[in-house]
């Protein structure tokens, strides 16, 4: 039998409950996530919107204007909107980005590219000042924490949305660093040569692109088909590996030899991203799984 809720019959709102303390604010959660997602969301609600540490939370109330803007937060999680949106921001890598509809919500997956891309950049095969490009960058949390934690590196964001690259730029000023940001359409091979006529250019070249089909929107959460920007997400069903194709050809071209290549990859094409670049002649292609177990990243070498 499905349980029909009396706001639903009679098109009115059942009132909220009442949350003046963590606890409250953490077990109303409950209703609309698990148990460890509402506590993880209660945490970062009371530690990011009233600046208090873990351990002032059992003996926090809430003022009035704190307790209605808590309601408002509750009142808009249950509309499916992201946790990030609702806030405007984002933790990403130890550093805070902004966020809004503009740009997909950082995961925590992308983190892990970071840090493998890092790694690369630690070893004796790469100058000590590397020129890193990210294509799709979004919010900008790609190069924006490798110029957090590689002072050194010179670093260029790409993306075809002047609006995402806006808030990029934000994200840079609010970290603090400098990034080249450049409005592009990479499938567009013929502009290439505009924005980039000295190639080689770059000995790392990183992205994240639009892998999901069409067919499978259908398969995604509310929240993400409801407030992430469709463009960073889905790809054409009849070639889910047009922008791995684009990118891996732009980068023979703009990578110097010995270059590094990397890919965020969705785990169903994981293993056709590393057919691809083998087929084009990429060497040491390298498959990664997450912390999860799933295949999420490649690397490649320009040789």
């Amino acid at each position: 039998m499905i349980k029909v809720r009396d706001d639903e019959l009679f098109g009115s709102h059942l009132a909220l409950p009442t949350m003046k303390t963590y606890d409250e604010f953490a077990t109303a959660l409950q209703s609309l996530f698990d148990p460890r997602e509402a506590q993880s969301i209660a945490r970062i609600v009371f530690e990011d919107c009233f600046q208090l540490q873990r351990t002032q939370f059992a003996q926090a109330i809430l003022n009035e204007t704190q307790t209605a803007h808590l309601q408002s937060i509750f009142s808009a999680l249950e509309r499916n909107e992201p946790l990030q949106y609702i806030l405007g921001q984002a933790d990403f890598y130890g550093l805070k980005f902004k966020v809004d509809p503009r740009v997909l919500i950082p995961r925590p997956e992308t983190e892990e590219l970071v840090e493998w891309v890092l790694e690369t950049i630690s070893t004796p095969a790469l100058t000590s000042s590397p020129r890193i490009l990210d294509i799709g960058t979004g919010s900008g949390c790609i190069p924006i924490t490798l110029a957090k934690k590689q002072p050194r590196a010179e670093l260029w964001g790409l993306d075809i949305s002047p609006t995402a690259l806006a808030l990029a730029q934000e994200n840079a000023q609010l970290n603090q660093v400098q990034v080249h940001w450049l409005e592009v359409d990479i499938l567009q091979e013929t502009l290439w040569l505009q924005h980039f006529p000295n190639h080689p250019t770059f000995d790392i070249i990183i992205s994240n692109p639009p892998y999901i089909p069409e067919q499978e929107q259908a398969l995604m959460p509310a929240q993400v088909m409801q407030f992430e920007p469709h463009l960073a997400l889905f790809v054409a069903d009849d070639d889910p590996l047009v922008f791995y194709r684009q990118i891996a050809r732009f980068a023979r071209q703009f990578l110097r030899a010995n270059g590094y290549l990397f890919f965020e990859c969705n785990e169903y094409n994981a293993k056709a991203v590393v057919a691809l670049l083998v087929e084009t002649g990429w060497k040491q292609v390298e498959l990664r799984e997450d912390l999860s177990g799933k295949e999420r990243m490649v690397r490649a070498v320009f040789a």
